[in-house]
């Protein structure tokens, strides 16, 4: 495949504004510098060459590839990973920049998708194989990898009826994109067909479920969590966490829970914002709200008189998941949302509600509520309701863990099925 003249005019022009973002965002003068050196090149020495190299946008892809990128670090291979944003590159780094991997893994940024950027990068990594994770598709990206004939996988693939119309706009662009992937692995048929109606290779295009299914828990997560029930004395508390959230839904989720709150010196609310950049503004939020907060970086804990506590950390969901009886999955109320994984929180036996707005995950979610194992809340009022009803009727909760365990169980097997794929373009790759 060639890359059309316009698109890399395009990404010419608009590489001034990129560099202004990245300054923006940064906090000070030499992060803005490794940055634009990660995105711009030259890029850092490379750990290893003819590595597995795994790109995920932000924190869901890494979560989602987080069980296919151990099962390879484990048998002793050489792992790349990149990401596009800052939180998702953090929770690259949480998971697998420790001891254990140290001389195999590395996790940069994705370099701007320019040509000549993309084949430097190539060039001085020289990985064996590119794998995609979920929707994480670049032009540029894909064209070199076929010219340094690296094999490229879209893997835990989706794609919503949203960004399928928005593909089809620049089918000059989308078609020769897509086929020049290897193989497309896909997490349910609807998504097979819109790749397919896009214009991907037929031959190449296969559902085989979301690893998502596959996920489990962080080793010593259990130990955590008893530790926290111990020393926080949350045993006898009634605690709910709103995650993943964006603006606006804190603000409403919390001003409608603030009576309850004030009433009832048993309930706690975890808030875990979404982007780390909100901390500050989601606190200032509380203290408007006259709630008693608490924060986790300031090493603070939940206390008997606190009403919120806002986990501003990175890299601890899964933690404030399991201390909590139900939870607010956000980017669901908020519009247009899209809306983040379900899978965590249910795996934990958590009762799960979410907002309208989850086009991100249309399939999976559609099986939750199908079988009445989430509930879905058409506005904040009503999601209040629901979080509230599960915190008081323990019942409806453990109805709600019940079934969702059932559609976990038939729904796992995704990952060894990934496994088989990629296992066959590795052992062509070291012929």
């Amino acid at each position: 495949m060639t890359t059309p003249i316009w698109y890399n005019l395009a990404l010419l022009l608009i590489k001034p504004l990129y560099q202004w973002r990245i300054k923006k965002r940064a906090t000070h003068l030499e992060q803005y510098q490794a940055e634009c050196l990660e995105r711009f090149g030259p890029f850092q020495p490379a750990l290893n060459t003819a590595s597995i190299w795994f790109h995920a946008v932000s924190v869901g892809e890494t979560n989602a590839a987080q069980p296919l990128i151990e099962h390879y670090l484990k048998l002793g291979h050489a792992v790349l990973v990149t990401n596009t944003t800052k939180t998702g590159q953090a929770r690259s780094k949480a998971l697998f920049a420790q001891a254990e991997y140290a001389q195999l893994f590395q996790a940069v940024y994705l370099p701007a998708d320019q040509k000549q950027i993309v084949r430097a990068f190539f060039a001085k990594y020289q990985p064996k194989i590119l794998l995609l994770v979920e929707t994480e598709l670049w032009p540029n990206l894909i064209d070199q990898a076929n010219q340094f004939a690296v094999p490229s996988l879209l893997i835990n693939a989706r794609l919503s009826e949203k960004s399928a119309q928005a593909y089809a706009k620049v089918p000059s662009l989308t078609q020769p994109m897509l086929q020049g992937l290897s193989q497309i692995l896909a997490q349910d048929q609807a998504t097979q067909q819109r790749f397919n109606d896009l214009g991907a290779n037929l031959n190449n295009n296969k559902v085989v479920g979301s690893i998502k299914y596959d996920i489990q828990a962080p080793a010593g997560l259990a130990e955590q969590v008893v530790k926290l029930l111990l020393d926080w004395q949350l045993a006898e508390r009634k605690v709910m966490t709103i995650a993943s959230t964006h603006a606006p839904e804190e603000q409403q989720l919390l001003t409608l829970l603030k009576a309850k709150l004030e009433q009832n010196p048993d309930y706690v609310c975890i808030v875990v914002p979404r982007h780390p950049e909100r901390f500050d503004t989601i606190f200032n939020l509380c203290q408007s709200l006259q709630l008693e907060t608490q924060r986790r970086s300031l090493g603070q804990r939940i206390e008997a008189h606190t009403q919120v506590y806002l986990a501003d950390s990175m890299g601890e969901l899964w933690l404030w998941y399991a201390l909590s009886q139900v939870c607010f999955v956000g980017g669901s109320l908020n519009e247009p949302g899209g809306g983040h994984n379900i899978l965590e929180p249910l795996v934990l036996n958590v009762a799960t509600v979410i907002g309208p707005n989850y086009f991100n995950f249309q399939s999976i979610v559609d099986e939750f509520i199908e079988a009445k194992a989430i509930l879905l809340g058409q506005d904040a009022e009503q999601v209040v309701q629901q979080l509230l009803a599960c915190i008081e009727n323990p019942d409806l909760a453990e109805q709600l863990n019940t079934d969702a365990q059932h559609v976990l169980m038939r729904n796992r097997g995704s990952l060894q099925q990934h496994i088989d794929v990629i296992d066959k373009y590795l052992a062509d790759c070291d012929q």
